[in-house]
Order: structure tokens, then C-alpha cells, then sequence
């Protein structure tokens, strides 16, 4: 269609042959710049971070976490972490959480006291306010 819509250069032989050069030259060109424009589209999208997916920064902030985490919840006796756990990851009622651990929910309360001065006291010297 575009080389019906262009006007004609010349009527002789070889300006036709030119013309249809010129045509195919100028498709040509217009080819490599819409692949230039779509390759650079891409990498841009590339080098965009992906929704939902945490970046390796994130990723490594994460994992530092949970292991602070971890280490917090090792110097706990084990009933005493569970209750911690279940509470604060679950977000089960001490009543259930008493029934899973087969202890009274005053027991849970005092499991989960028990968790909160541990943490805080770790807190505390992680943030050089405690110092023994």
C-alpha cells in the first residue's frame, strides 16, 4: 500500500528500478528502528523489578532478620517458644494455643510474658542499652 500511496519519481526504466530501491531501503531502515525501539523496550522492562518478587537486597534483609529472629527464640525453652510462635504467627487465641500445648491459657500468658522479657532483653543488648 505505501508504494501505491507514494508518488512516482520517474516514468523511465531505471528510475523505477531507483525508486523501488529508495522504497525498500527506506522500509528497511524503518524495520531496524522499530527492532531497536522494541529491543530497548524490552531491556527496559527487564531491568524493571518484578511486583511481588523482593529484590536480592530485600531478600538478604530478610534472611538477616530471621536469623536475629531465630537466635532470639533459641535461648527459649521449647513450650515457651511454641506459644510465641503460634501467637504471633498463627494468631491463635491463647485458649487454642493452651489446648495444642495441653497447658492453661493462664500458663500461655505467662509462656507468652516469658517471650516478650526474653525479647526485650535481647533488644535491649543488641541495641548496647543493656549491659550486663
Amino acid at each position: 500500500m505505501r508504494v501505491l500511496a507514494r508518488p512516482r519519481l520517474s516514468t523511465d526504466e531505471g528510475g523505477e528500478r531507483s525508486y523501488l530501491a529508495t522504497l525498500a531501503r527506506g522500509l528497511c531502515i524503518d524495520r531496524w528502528r522499530r527492532e531497536a525501539l522494541e529491543t530497548a523496550y524490552l531491556a527496559a522492562l527487564a531491568n524493571q523489578p518484578i511486583i511481588g518478587q523482593p529484590s536480592p537486597e530485600q531478600t538478604a534483609m530478610v534472611l538477616e532478620t530471621l536469623v536475629e529472629v531465630d537466635a532470639m527464640l533459641a535461648g527459649l525453652p521449647p513450650n515457651v517458644r511454641e506459644a510465641f510462635l503460634l501467637a504471633q504467627l498463627d494468631g491463635l487465641p491463647y485458649r487454642e494455643i493452651g489446648e495444642r500445648l495441653g497447658v492453661s491459657e493462664r500458663m500461655v500468658k505467662r509462656y507468652m510474658a516469658q517471650a516478650f522479657v526474653h525479647c526485650a532483653v535481647l533488644e535491649a543488648e543488641l541495641d548496647g542499652l543493656l549491659v550486663e
